[in-house]
């Protein structure tokens, strides 16, 4: 439990301590800070009015002494926003903050032209943060439950369907662990999709058909599996444990045809077409490709496309 830091007597001047998107760094942002003498507050996007620069659910964090990170709308109004938190901070005690649309912050415009209301919540307690870090790090789906009545916050269940919304008087923030990309396969087509999956943050695996230490239990529904071999006999027994698990994506490269005799050899493995129709063929967003490096963008797009949609 936190019970108590100091009030400054100085505002303190906002500024991005570092540019980030991810929860998990968010989260711990504003857990440290909350033990420290300067004090923390979770900012979460609770409505958005029109258009918007990021999805209901964004979040930042705010400390005392003007430190920040985590985006709730495009860059524009994130130091404005700090601001209030640190008021609130001081304060000790939550508020809402709405800007574009609908605000009294005439000189705060959204360039989307929409509106936003933000629920700031001075973090009092850190053990359901810390349990939301726990859960991520464990690969497991977790939400956070804001109850603005209370001023509170709790970890807990993550809904079936993973967005963030109203829950009666609540609001319920979900969280997903990073997408976890396994690629099957050698060659440079894999060391271009591997670099690129990196550099997107995804954390990356990858084995060619002579690795020993496959393990089909890194599968869970956050993971993306891609096959980019040019042999079905090699992709075959990868192809088969991973229709055994529940991957949120799994692509393979080849060619309409290439896939067709793909599908046939897995049947005849005892794959069912309910299990084959789960795969991505051609893998990627786009057509065949003819570079590796497009290929990498193709299949990479692919799979953030569709865990935005999971």
């Amino acid at each position: 439990m936190v019970t108590s830091f100091s009030v400054l007597q100085t505002p303190a001047v906002p500024f991005c301590a570092f540019m980030t998107d991810d929860a998990e760094a968010i989260i711990n942002y504003a857990a440290d800070g909350a033990e420290t003498k300067y004090g923390s507050a979770l900012v979460t996007l609770v409505e958005i009015r029109g258009g918007a620069a990021r999805a209901l659910g964004a979040q930042m964090a705010v400390r005392g002494d003007g430190g920040y990170c985590g985006y709730v709308s495009g860059g524009c109004t994130e130091a404005a926003v700090a601001a209030e938190a640190i008021a609130a901070i001081n304060k000790g005690t939550d508020r809402y903050l709405r800007l574009g649309e609908g605000s009294q912050f005439f000189d705060i415009i959204l360039p989307c032209g929409g509106g936003i209301t933000l629920a700031i919540h001075v973090v009092t307690d850190v053990k359901p943060l810390r349990q939301i870090m726990s859960a991520l790090q464990k690969r497991k789906r977790i939400a956070l439950r804001y109850d603005p009545g209370t001023q509170s916050i709790i970890a807990t269940k993550a809904h079936e369907i993973s967005t963030s919304s109203w829950s009666g008087p609540s609001f319920v923030r979900s969280y997903k662990p990073n997408i976890r990309l396994i690629l099957c396969g050698r060659g440079i087509e894999v060391e271009a999709t591997e670099r690129l999956a990196m550099a997107s943050a995804l954390e990356v695996f990858s084995f060619d058909r002579r690795t020993r230490d496959f393990d089909e239990t890194g599968i869970d529904q956050d993971t993306a599996f891609a096959v980019l071999f040019h042999d079905l006999d090699q992709e075959l027994p990868l192809l088969e444990a991973a229709l055994q698990k529940n991957p949120f994506y799994i692509g393979a490269l080849g060619s309409r045809r290439t896939h067709e005799r793909r599908c046939h050899a897995l049947w005849a493995r005892g794959c069912t077409p309910a299990q084959t129709d789960r795969i991505k063929a051609p893998i990627g967003m786009f057509g065949p490709t003819r570079d590796a490096n497009a290929l990498a963008l193709s299949v990479v797009a692919d799979v953030a496309q569709t865990y935005s949609m999971a």
